[in-house]
C-alpha cells in the first residue's frame, strides 16, 4: 500500500516537473521562407500554372491620368502606404498534353535578389526547364525576357522554341536600333537582343503575324500600345478560355476602377489604354479567366464590369479540379 501510494506521488511530481519543463520551454525558431511560387488551375483538359519569380517596388509616380493625391488615395484603400508598390513577375505554364508552354519568362538576373526565382519554382510546381518546348513572349522588356538566359547568357530552356510578334521582334531586335534610340534607352534593347541572342543562333526563335497561331492550341491578338507588338495569347478546352494579357494592367488598386491610367513604360498610352479597355471588356463579357504578368501573385482570375469601370476577382485557391458534384448546403 505504501509503496503503491509513494509511486503514484512520484509519478505525479514527475508529471508536474514536466509541465513546468514544456511551459518554460521556447518556441521553435522561426522559419522565415516562403511557400514554394506556384498555382495550379484547370482550364478545359489544359493545365494551368502560375510561377513566380519575384517582384519590383514601382513607384506610383510612374502612373498617368489622375492626380498624384488621387492615386495614393485609390492605394490607399488597399492599405499601401509605402513609397513603393510591391508588382510581382509572374510566368505562365501550360500543358495542354501535347505541348508544354511557358508565356513570359521574368526578370532573371536583370533585376537583382527580388527577382530570378523563375526556374526554381518550375521545378518545385514538378516541371524540368528543358520539358519546355515552346516560350511565348508577350513583349520583349526585360521582366519577360530576361529569364530566357542564365547570368552567362545560355539558354536556360534547351529545347524550347521561342516565339514573338513580328512588329515586336522587329522593334527590340533591329541591329540598328541602338542608333536610332536614345542612350538612356539602349540598356533596353542590349537586353531584350542578348536574351533572345542564343535562341536566334540555334534557329529556335520565330516570328509570327497576331492573328496567326504559332501552334494550333493558341489563339493570337496584337495588342499594341505598351510596346508595339505587345501580344495576348488564348488557349481554349472544353469551352472554357484563358487569356494572357501580359502588360496590359500594372496596378490592382488603380488601373481596374480607372483603365484610363496609363503607366510611364507604355510606348503609346493611347493606345495601351484603348487595348486595356478591349481586353477587359472582352474578358467579362465572354468569362474568360485572365492572367497577368505583374498583379498580386498568382495573377490569375476574372475580370469584372462596372459600368466604365472594372473589378479584379481573383482566383480562388482550392483543389486543382473541382469535384464534378459538390453537395450544396442550404
Amino acid at each position: 500500500m505504501h509503496s503503491s501510494l509513494f509511486s503514484l506521488a512520484r509519478a505525479a511530481g514527475l508529471g508536474l516537473a514536466l509541465c513546468s519543463t514544456l511551459a518554460s520551454a521556447q518556441p521553435p525558431a522561426q522559419q522565415k521562407t516562403q511557400v514554394p511560387g506556384y498555382f495550379r488551375l484547370a482550364v478545359g483538359d489544359y493545365e494551368v500554372t502560375a510561377l513566380f519569380d519575384g517582384y519590383n517596388d514601382l513607384s506610383p509616380k510612374l502612373l498617368k491620368g489622375l492626380p498624384p493625391e488621387r492615386i495614393r488615395a485609390l492605394l490607399a484603400r488597399r492599405a499601401i502606404e509605402t513609397p513603393g508598390v510591391q508588382t510581382a513577375f509572374n510566368a505562365f505554364l501550360i500543358n495542354t498534353g501535347k505541348n508544354l508552354i511557358l508565356v513570359d519568362t521574368g526578370a532573371g538576373q536583370c533585376i537583382g535578389e527580388t527577382a530570378g526565382m523563375l526556374t526554381r519554382n518550375l521545378k518545385a510546381a514538378g516541371y524540368e526547364p528543358e520539358q519546355v518546348d515552346t516560350i511565348f513572349l508577350t513583349h520583349l522588356h526585360l521582366d519577360h525576357v530576361c529569364g530566357l538566359v542564365d547570368g552567362n547568357k545560355q539558354p536556360i530552356f534547351a529545347n524550347a522554341t521561342v516565339y514573338a510578334a513580328k512588329p515586336e521582334a522587329d522593334y527590340w531586335l533591329d541591329p540598328t536600333a541602338l542608333s536610332r534610340v536614345p542612350e538612356q534607352a539602349r540598356a533596353f534593347f542590349n537586353i531584350a537582343q542578348d536574351s533572345t541572342a542564343p535562341y536566334v543562333a540555334a534557329g529556335r526563335f520565330k516570328t509570327f503575324t497576331p492573328g496567326e497561331s504559332p501552334i494550333a492550341e493558341v489563339h493570337t491578338t496584337l495588342e499594341a500600345g505598351h510596346t508595339p507588338g505587345s501580344t495576348t495569347y488564348q488557349f481554349t478546352s472544353r469551352g472554357q478560355s484563358i487569356v494572357f494579357i501580359g502588360d496590359l494592367v500594372h496596378n490592382l488598386a488603380v488601373q481596374f476602377e480607372h483603365p484610363e491610367v496609363s503607366i510611364s513604360f507604355d510606348e503609346n498610352s493611347q493606345n495601351a489604354i484603348a487595348s486595356r479597355d478591349a481586353v477587359f471588356s472582352e474578358a467579362a463579357s465572354k468569362k474568360r479567366w485572365v492572367a497577368a504578368a505583374h498583379l498580386p501573385f498568382p495573377g490569375t482570375g476574372h475580370i469584372e464590369a462596372l459600368g466604365k469601370r472594372f473589378q479584379w476577382v481573383p482566383v480562388e485557391y482550392g483543389p486543382y479540379q473541382r469535384a464534378p458534384h459538390v453537395p450544396l448546403i442550404d
